[in-house]
């Protein structure tokens, strides 16, 4: 029979070349640690710190940003400048940006009511030459008419107010007096007056050329305001359209406000100013009360100075009572603006602290005279309300959209 082979015949040798065999154990990789920036160590003693040790240290943060801010303040220097340079041009510009937003409800009733918008720019703007020329004529025929008998009553006034201060305990001898007229005298018939004259009609000549200039701008600005708007923000999309749209509306909605509720208050005050010194019978009555209204477009001094100068009309014309009642009516009319007016026509328009309009007023003046004083503290409300705006409308809460908690699970029965 047959034998079967043994086990230890049949089954192969182990395989020398085994990779079970002879393969070592795989060893994990060695873990290398990263090796951390220069920043974060301490410069070791002896060797020089480098560049990026000293601008990354806590003075080095702080140097840059000081750099930065006056880059900033450099810039923002030399745009005022720029401003500054071309004001016949930037100051049209702003007052017939500051009239549109003021004439803009007209427009829009007028648009309402099937005119177009070339019509409704021409009535608008006719209507208000026609208004400001009117004005212009009262306060030329008022002064032509008034001034003979002004002259007469200064002459008179003066001669009272001499006596006057010459009766007063105050040391004060005739040729002193005679001395302050000799001066005012000379000056008038000074060539340094004359110089003055001559940078006047300069002057003039420079306000004829921004007026048809703004209207020009104004023109444009009634019939396509809205056009123009959107034209500069249309290359913007998404949230910054958004932003554009919102700073738009806004400029419009507080610059047109503030003209209108400054114009309201003017006009309070002119009545009560005028209607006063007409019943005291005072010369030039009414080219008064207009420089009143004028003056109350300057928030907090600007009825002030027109009343004073009211007073000193009365004074130099009727005497010292009438003056001291004059001084009175302004005094009231300044409480009742304050304490009233301001406050309910102004509530929405100019919600500027009295601090930050005579900060704007100061800068204004510095920097652009009357006009600037005018326009400074407009500007100003205008920029504290977008800056309101920039991230979204001013009264909607960063939780607008209501989410509704589901309702509970009934309970088992």
């Amino acid at each position: 029979m047959p034998t079967e082979p043994s086990a230890s015949a049949s089954s192969p040798a182990p395989d020398a070349a085994t990779p079970s065999a002879q393969a070592p154990p795989a060893q994990a990789p060695a873990t290398q640690t990263p090796a951390t920036p220069s920043a974060q160590t301490p410069t070791p003693p002896g060797r020089r710190a480098s560049l990026r040790d000293l601008l990354t240290d806590k003075f080095g943060e702080l140097s840059i940003r000081s750099i930065q801010i006056l880059i900033v303040l450099t810039l923002a220097a030399v745009v005022v400048f720029a401003l500054v340079q071309l004001k016949l041009v930037v100051i049209p510009v702003l007052i017939a940006l500051i009239l549109a937003s003021a004439l803009n409800p007209l427009m829009n009733f007028f648009r309402r009511h099937g005119l177009s918008s070339m019509l409704a720019t021409w009535i608008t703007l006719v209507a208000g030459i026609v208004v400001i020329g009117g004005l212009i004529t009262l306060i030329v025929f008022a002064v032509r008419g008034q001034w003979s008998s002004l002259g007469d009553s200064a002459s008179q006034g003066i001669d009272d107010l001499h006596g006057f201060i010459v009766g007063l305990p105050i040391d004060i001898d005739q040729s002193q007096i005679d001395g302050a007229r000799d001066a005012v005298t000379g000056f008038l018939t000074s060539s340094q007056f004359g110089t003055g004259a001559l940078a006047g009609v300069s002057a003039a000549g420079e306000v004829i050329t921004g007026a048809v200039l703004m209207v020009v701008i104004l023109f444009f600005f009634l019939k396509d305001g809205g056009r123009i708007w959107r034209f500069l923000i249309s290359p913007f999309r998404g949230y910054r359209h958004a932003r554009g749209e919102r700073i738009g509306s806004t400029a419009v909605r507080v610059f047109g406000g503030y003209v209108r509720g400054t114009a309201i208050i003017a006009f309070v005050d002119a009545a009560a100013i005028g209607i006063g010194l007409a019943i005291l019978q005072v010369p030039l009555a009414l080219p008064l009360a207009i420089i009143v209204f004028i003056g109350a477009f300057i928030p907090i001094v600007g009825a002030t100075l027109a009343g004073v100068l009211a007073a000193l009309v009365a004074l130099v014309a009727n005497g010292p009572v009438v003056a001291l009642i004059v001084v009175i009516i302004v005094i009231g009319v300044n409480q009742l603006e304050g304490n009233f007016l301001q406050p309910v026509v102004m509530a929405q328009s100019l919600k500027l602290h009295p601090l930050v309009i005579l900060v704007a007023l100061t800068a204004g003046t510095i920097l652009g005279g009357i006009i600037g004083a005018v326009l400074s503290v407009p500007i100003a409300a205008v920029a504290w309300a977008i800056v309101k705006v920039w991230s979204g409308p001013e009264h909607e809460p960063h939780d607008a959209v209501e989410t509704r908690k589901p309702d509970p699970e009934p309970a088992a029965g």
